[in-house]
């Protein structure tokens, strides 16, 4: 862990980055409050006071304040947390924070909402900043299975709040669901699925629950209360596939569904393994030759603001060969594949005949196809995602010579 003063993270001497001016460059804000942890999240938050929050908005200005903005930013993300659970003022002023360093207004504003934390107050003051993009923490439309994962809204909720983002006028909505609850059935999930398209969000998320260390759920899966199926997993992706493509939603990434003109760029920039900054607790970012992550601790980031530095934990630099690895296991998730000969020409000294004998034997597996040097999983190939991750990964740490 390192915390850098201005002074000091300019004096370090970072990888240079081919063409950084033309790439996308995108903010993160982690708002790490929100009112009950659910039984599934893994993220950093906490309840909030008054005074934590005044503190978080003025953390957030003296982090922006250290940044050296080399470009104009072009999406904000802001997550938690429940970035919804501050009051309009607090959104204002945390708006104007973001706005004071854009170069501009960005061309996508993403801000996460929790169906209960919606008011006709805050959305007025996220448009009035200039959101474009709300993102609704749905889950799932079942009141068993929604108290099963801990959430603290009703259905009820979801539908009030669903029309009042919509009658705000915002561009683009999300709605985020989740599969494979513990409980649910096949029809159950094409249920939800099904009433979430009935609403006609211009976007849908649909997540296969993980179970993270240090959740409750982690606990009720080691206590053998629950139990993983891989089968009834992978079941119900291929029947999601399926329905939403029935909808007119068209999949873009394993877990991403969107109608024309809608996908998250934010998301899809991070992806490609182009650059963003994270401001707040626990915040990542990936800028100016380096990637680290904010500390996950709002007293300790607050404390190093206050001292004139970022606290940022595994930091590391990013080689050409970091960035194409990562650029081929998220790359790969999204439908559009990846392109091998760019990174090839970027990271010429990456294990490429590792990487080509891994890739082959993917291929013949029907996990993936080539179309010259255009790479892209299989409907199969993204049941196993994240095992196709680990073995690319595995093939990088290869010492080959570059072939």
């Amino acid at each position: 862990m390192s915390g850098l003063s201005t002074e000091q993270a300019k004096a370090e001497t970072a990888p240079a980055v081919p063409g950084a001016d033309s790439i996308p460059l995108g903010i993160y804000v982690h708002v790490p409050f929100c009112a009950s942890t659910c039984d599934f999240c893994a993220f950093y938050q906490k309840q909030p006071t008054a005074n934590e929050v005044a503190r978080f908005l003025q953390g957030i200005e003296r982090e922006a304040a250290l940044v050296e903005w080399t470009r104009p930013v072009t999406t904000v993300f802001w997550g938690g947390g429940t970035p919804g659970l501050l009051a309009p003022r607090d959104l204002a002023r945390l708006a104007q924070s973001v706005r004071a360093v854009c170069g501009g207004m960005p061309a996508e504003w993403t801000v996460e909402l929790a169906p209960a934390s919606v008011t006709e107050a805050r959305l007025a003051a996220l448009r009035e900043a200039g959101v474009t993009r709300v993102s609704m923490g749905v889950q799932s439309f079942q009141p068993e299975l929604l108290d099963g994962l801990g959430r603290q809204h009703t259905r009820e909720q979801i539908f009030r709040a669903y029309e009042r983002v919509r009658a705000a006028g915002f561009p683009s909505v999300n709605l985020d669901l989740m599969f494979a609850l513990p409980g649910q059935t096949a029809e159950e999930w094409a249920g939800d699925v099904r009433e979430a398209a009935s609403l006609c969000p211009d976007h849908l998320s649909t997540y296969c629950l993980t179970f993270e260390e240090d959740t409750k759920l982690w606990v009720k899966l080691s206590q053998g209360r629950v139990k993983l199926d891989p089968e009834h997993e992978a079941a119900l992706y291929e029947a999601t596939w399926a329905q939403l493509a029935g909808l007119g939603y068209q999949q873009y990434e394993v877990s991403n569904f969107a109608r024309p003109g809608h996908i998250c760029a934010h998301n899809v920039n991070t992806w490609r393994m182009h650059e963003w900054v994270g401001l707040g607790p626990s915040a990542a970012s990936q800028n100016a030759g380096w990637r680290g992550g904010n500390v996950a601790d709002l007293e300790q980031w607050l404390g190093d603001l206050e001292r004139g530095g970022r606290v940022t934990e595994d930091r590391v630099a990013l080689t050409p060969e970091l960035l194409a690895e990562d650029a081929l296991i998220f790359g790969l998730r999204m439908n559009a594949g990846v392109d091998l000969a760019t990174w090839r020409r970027r990271a010429p000294r990456a294990p490429w005949g590792a990487v080509e004998e891994t890739l082959a034997t993917l291929a013949a597996g029907e996990f993936l196809i080539r179309r010259g040097t255009l790479v892209q999983l299989t409907d199969r190939g993204r049941l196993v995602a994240d095992t196709i991750g680990a073995e690319i990964m595995a093939a990088f740490e290869t010492v080959d010579g570059g072939a």
